[in-house]
Formats: structure tokens, sequence, C-alpha cells
């Protein structure tokens, strides 16, 4: 008897946001409607994902209420971010405080921790240069840090917490 993974994985339209993503990236490529566009896009859409599907996995299911959340704060964040480091860089001489801090991570859960990295690095300010998940951890790099813990504990609330929630996690080992 198969399991429902396997069972899920044989169909053609298995990883949907997938398929939409590639379908509009093409569209947008291609910057037309036109009907060949189209149906190349229809078809990019589904062969992809069917031709990658040894190397995807039928992930947990997202909550896409807390999904579209999280998306507002990290695009506000961003937004917010830049002007930050435009005052730092172009403003008076104020010396920045670069700092290497140590994010603990809540959970094992490989998406939650790989999102949750590029949030940090997406975020103008901060990089995530290595997720240390033996250490169960990710170092990131600050280039303007007063308070280490403060910044650590934002970066978990905003990001981390909501991360969770979108994949379903409370913060036990899952993958």
């Amino acid at each position: 008897m198969k399991s429902d993974t396997l069972d899920r994985r044989g169909g053609w339209f298995d990883h949907p946001v997938l398929s939409l993503l590639l379908a509009a990236s093409w569209l947008a490529l291609s910057r037309s409607l036109e009907p060949v566009h189209l149906l190349s896009a229809a078809l990019l859409g589904l062969i992809v994902p069917r031709l990658l599907r040894g190397l995807l996995h039928a992930g947990s299911p997202i909550h896409w209420g807390a999904a579209i959340r999280l998306t507002f704060v990290v695009l506000w964040d961003i937004v917010l971010s830049n002007i930050t480091v435009a005052r730092l860089v172009l403003g008076p001489m104020s010396r920045p405080q670069p700092a290497w801090l140590r994010v603990p991570l809540a959970c094992e859960h490989h998406r939650v921790n790989a999102l949750f990295a590029s949030i940090i690095t997406m975020t103008p300010g901060t990089v995530s240069a290595v997720v240390d998940e033996s250490a169960g951890c990710i170092w990131v790099h600050a280039l303007n840090c007063e308070d280490a813990a403060g910044m650590v504990a934002d970066m978990k609330a905003r990001y981390e917490t909501p991360l969770m929630a979108v994949f379903g996690q409370d913060g036990e080992a899952s993958a």
C-alpha cells in the first residue's frame, strides 16, 4: 500500500504555488499575454514541477493567513530598514556598531530555518552568514547593533514565530 505522500506526488499539479509562480514568471519575462505565451506558461507550470518531483517533497500544509501577514511585516521591515541604513550611511558620520549575533533556532523545520535566514538577509543592515542547524542557531552579522539581545528577540518575534505558524510548527523537532 502506498503512502499518502507517494499517491499525492503522482499528479500533475502537486505543487500549485510553484506551478503558478513559474507560469507568472514566464508571462512577466515574455511581457505578453499572446495565446502562445499563455500556453507556454501553462506548460512550464505543469512540466517543470513534474520533472523536479524527485527533488521536491510534499511539505507541511501552509497556513495562508499567517503567510500573508508575515509577507506584509517583512515588506514593511524592508522599507524601514532601507531608510535606517540610508540614514546611517549617508547621515552624519556617526559610527555604526557592527556585531555578530547568535540567533537560537526554536525548531528543526528545514523550511522555517531556511526562510528565517532568507528574511534576515533580505532586511537591509543584517546578513545571515551561517545556518548552523547542528548547533541550533543562525549567525547574523548586523551593520549597527546597540542592543544584541533586543535585536535577536525582535528577529525571533517578528519572523521566526510567524514562520512557525505558517508551517504549523510549535517549536518541536520536525521536518
